[in-house]
This record gives C-alpha cells, structure tokens and sequence, in this order.
C-alpha cells in the first residue's frame, strides 16, 4: 500500500514568478542604460542618424556665421603657451681712467621670469570664418606674446664688486632686471614660442567647434 504525500497548503510555491519578474526588471534597466549610451555618443555620421531614428531627435547645429564668430571671440585672449627660464645677467659700470677695483660696480643677477604667447581671437572677422554645411574653415589672427615678466620672490643678487672709491649704483641691478626680461622674450621667441602658441590656439579652437556640431575644422 502506497501512501501518497499531503500537500501543505502553508507552505509558499517556489517563487520563479518573482525571479522571472526580477530577471525582466534588470533586463529593462541594462537596455535602457545602453539605448542612453547610444544616444549621447551617437552625434556624427551614419551613427547619429540611426540614433535619430530610435529617439526621433537630431543634431542640431547653429551654423550661421555671426553665431560661430561670436563663440570663437569669446575665448578673446587665449594664453597658450608659457615659457619659463632661468638665467644669471651681468651688469656693470667701468670708468676710462680708473681701474675697475677703484671705481668699477659689476653685478651678477640670477632672474627667474616667464613669457606669455597666445592668439587674441577678439581680433578675429567675419571674413576669417568660411562655412560649408557641417565644415568650417578658420584664418587665425597672428600669435603674439602676451607679457615677459620678472619673478621677483625667485630672482636674487649673485654678487656684487664695487670699486675702493665708488659705492654701489641704485640703477644698476634696475637696469639689469628690464635687460634680462628683454633676453627671456628673444630666448623664447627664438626656441619657437609663436609657433607653439599657434598651435596650441588651433587645437582649442577645433575641439570647441567640434563640440558644437561641425565634423571637420580647418586652421589657418
């Protein structure tokens, strides 16, 4: 004789509704999660087109020439280069008659300073800016150096010899100071500042229209 198993009608069924529910739940989230993904990333070519037909958006680009010219100025003067050097400049006063341990004043300064290059795009016309569609081409004002400036917490007196008859000029390290901000600008225009700075100027102005819309930059 078989005895057959009772049933407990206060025991709960395996729950495979609700791990089903949940399995459907995650599924919609990773879906959603990626159709944003898509969505944000997909903004160029045959991408953003299909993306265009999932959400019914498109990209829109405000491509009319005041507006672009308008956001170009904006950035004004762009520093894009800083070139920092340190030197030691000499100064000195000499007498025709005497000899220099009489009446000479030398004087060695070590100058810390930098020079500032960049392009000042609020010069820039609407003549410069050509646009075709989605490409745009830029004719760049020159690159000019912004300021040459002395670091005076960092620039300090070497050495300084004056004569048995003389006393030491107040001129002189004053003198040597504005003659060595006049050498860190030519040590940085002639290790190519300029063409650095136009550089540099050029990518942040293409990286900025990109992000605007247009699909190709070109920098003159």
């Amino acid at each position: 004789m078989s005895i057959m198993p009772v049933l407990d009608p206060d025991v709960p069924k395996r729950p495979i509704f609700g791990k089903i529910l949940l399995a459907l739940i995650l599924g919609l989230i990773i879906g959603v999660a990626g159709l944003v993904w898509f969505v944000r990333h997909a903004t160029k070519g045959f991408w953003n087109e299909v993306a265009a037909k999932v959400t019914g958006r498109s990209l829109t680009l405000d491509s009319s020439l005041p507006t672009v010219v308008a956001k170009i100025q904006q950035l004004q003067r762009l520093e894009t280069v800083v070139y920092t050097m340190d030197k030691v400049e000499e100064g000195s006063r000499e007498n025709a008659w005497l000899p220099n341990i009489l009446a000479g004043d030398k004087l060695l300064l070590v100058v810390h300073g930098q020079t500032v290059a960049g392009i000042d795009l609020s010069q820039l016309k609407q003549s410069d800016v050509h646009i075709n569609g989605r490409a745009v081409r830029i004719h760049l004002p020159q690159p000019e150096v912004f300021s040459t400036t002395i670091d005076n917490s960092k620039t300090r007196v070497y050495s300084r010899d004056t004569g048995l008859l003389v006393g030491a000029d107040p001129n002189l390290e004053t003198e040597v100071r504005a003659k060595a901000q006049q050498d860190l600008q030519q040590a940085a225009l002639d290790d190519g500042i300029l063409d650095n700075a136009r550089k540099n100027a050029a990518a942040t102005v293409t990286t900025m229209l990109l992000g605007l819309g247009f699909e190709t930059v070109q920098t003159e």
